[in-house]
């Protein structure tokens, strides 16, 4: 019996209030984007049937589009999207049914999306080159203050947040290489 109470305040609660579930198997800032590493390793490590790619420029950019979609891996399906639009997606239930793939090419964006409510606890930066004005605190990553102080407020917040650029690469805390840098 209090397992059938349970079941019907879950239903209830995802379904009778608007809210569907949605499942993000993995979250990454990668400036690239789609790129043999995330579309062949991260992909499938993660078991991802859709890769959602999220940045307000790129939605406008018919030749980055054009060459997401020739990216793409495979058998998966693809969602190119504005930072507003990807949230109002993951929250209506729009993708409910995948295992989604959220891919960002900016810390700020990422961020908008964990405090526009998307379920994201964790993600990991991947790629961000090194440019004036930014600090590289590995060879793949270079963060400007503004990602610093980003990332360190989500941290605060309890979101886990790795540097990685492959799968097998170990998890280690983005913190970390922040405070060697400093």
């Amino acid at each position: 019996m209090r397992f059938l109470v349970g079941l019907v305040a879950w239903y209830k609660k995802h379904f009778y209030e608007g809210v569907i579930p949605v499942t993000i198997v993995a979250a990454r800032v990668d400036e690239r984007m789609i790129h043999g590493q995330v579309a062949m390793v991260w992909t499938n490590t993660v078991g991802a049937n859709r890769l959602m790619v999220v940045n307000d420029e790129v939605v406008h950019d018919d030749m980055a589009i054009q060459g997401l979609k020739i990216a793409r891996p495979a058998g998966k399906k693809l969602a190119i999207s504005s930072v507003a639009k990807a949230i109002e997606n993951l929250q209506n239930g729009k993708f409910a049914a995948d295992q989604v793939f959220v891919i960002t090419r900016n810390v700020p964006d990422m961020a908008k999306l964990i405090d526009g409510g998307v379920p994201i606890k964790s993600f990991n930066v991947g790629n961000l080159s090194e440019k004036p004005g930014t600090k590289k605190i590995k060879p793949s990553v270079a963060l400007s203050p503004d990602d610093i102080a980003i990332i360190r407020r989500l941290l605060k917040q309890g979101v886990t947040i790795t540097a990685q650029m492959v799968p097998n690469e170990s998890k280690t805390s983005i913190a970390t290489f922040i405070d060697k840098a400093e």
